[in-house]
């Protein structure tokens, strides 16, 4: 880029999404939570709780991720919740009146997008705090759900999207391959295309991206179009495995993927994460409420668990960081 004369420098991004040391570092918190809790359950490390483990676990982890891309863009998204809520509303009124399967999923998915189009496009154009955005996004979304169903859940999901939910290949259940997939996509996504740098460039210095010629308004509209997607794909998910859509399925989901994506080393300031760290965040969630339901402890302490961990994720971000 040629600026008055002078010869703008390429825009280089360091690559953060390779198994680093704070990778390492959450990987070692992992294996504690478990070899902590085998050793209070002698069922905790069987092979059908570890794959019940991972497969509670893939919900979050899908959201999760479009959560890391949209917090590393310097953005954060509180509507996934609502946006799942509303996506499953609309893909199981099309599959209840008779709409094949695949058009459904189609349409379940749009939807998801266009609640991250509607939030994207009000961050980036209209210039409103991403905050401020989608917390009014969830109570928008959510109402929308509320309103369409009256309140009341919707039942007759087809057998066929049910069993493809709750199959399995080779003994993997496929919410597990599906997050598998999406995880791959995702580490593509910012390792090997400009558009993982332009995420990177605009999390880290909004202003110097701009400057460098990066899409700035443009990437921010899609990371939170590919965060409602993802939280549509969970909504599936969970619509398959209950055999429902419920208008307050989503709840506090937020919460969990940004925990997620803390745990695993994403910085909420923006400019940074990790999409193994987010992969391994989301089961480090998963293993702790499934120790302490084996524990017999209430649900109670597993929300102040989860909370806890994101104040002390976000201490270490900062020591890590410095001024």
């Amino acid at each position: 880029m040629n600026t008055q004369g002078k010869t703008m420098p390429a825009l280089h991004t360091p690559r953060l999404f390779k198994f680093n040391v704070r990778d390492t570092g959450t990987l070692i918190g992992l294996l504690i939570i478990v070899c902590t809790f085998s050793a209070l359950s002698p069922v905790f490390l069987t092979v059908p709780n570890l794959l019940n483990i991972l497969q509670q676990s893939s919900l979050n982890a899908a959201i999760a991720l479009g959560m890391t891309l949209v917090i590393i863009s310097g953005g954060i998204d509180l509507s996934v919740g609502s946006t799942a809520a509303l996506s499953a509303i609309f893909g199981a009124t099309l599959m209840v009146a008779g709409v094949p399967v695949p058009l459904a999923i189609a349409g379940t998915l749009c939807i998801g997008a266009l609640c991250g189009l509607f939030s994207g496009v009000l961050v980036a154009y209209a210039g409103l705090q991403p905050f401020i955005v989608t917390l009014g996004a969830l109570s928008l979304f959510r109402a929308l759900a509320l309103i369409s169903t009256g309140g009341s859940p919707i039942f007759g999901i087809p057998t066929a999207f049910r069993s493809a939910i709750t199959g399995t290949l080779f003994g993997i259940p496929a919410p597990i391959l599906v997050v598998v997939v999406i995880a791959l996509l995702a580490w593509t996504l910012m390792n090997k295309t400009p558009l993982g740098e332009y995420i990177l460039a605009v999390g880290g210095n909004e202003e110097a991206a701009r400057v460098a010629g990066v899409p700035v308004k443009r990437t921010k509209v899609i990371v939170y179009v590919i965060s409602g997607v993802l939280a549509a794909l969970s909504s599936l998910i969970l619509v398959g495995r209950l055999g429902a859509a419920e208008p307050t399925m989503g709840n506090l989901w937020e919460l969990d993927a940004i925990a997620a994506a803390a745990i695993g080393g994403t910085s909420l300031m923006g400019g940074k994460g990790s999409i193994v760290g987010t992969i391994i965040g989301a089961i480090i969630l998963g293993s702790l409420r499934t120790g302490l339901t084996l524990m017999n402890i209430q649900a109670f302490y597993q929300l102040l668990a989860t909370g806890l961990i994101i104040i002390i994720a976000m201490l270490i971000d900062r020591a890590t960081r410095g001024k």
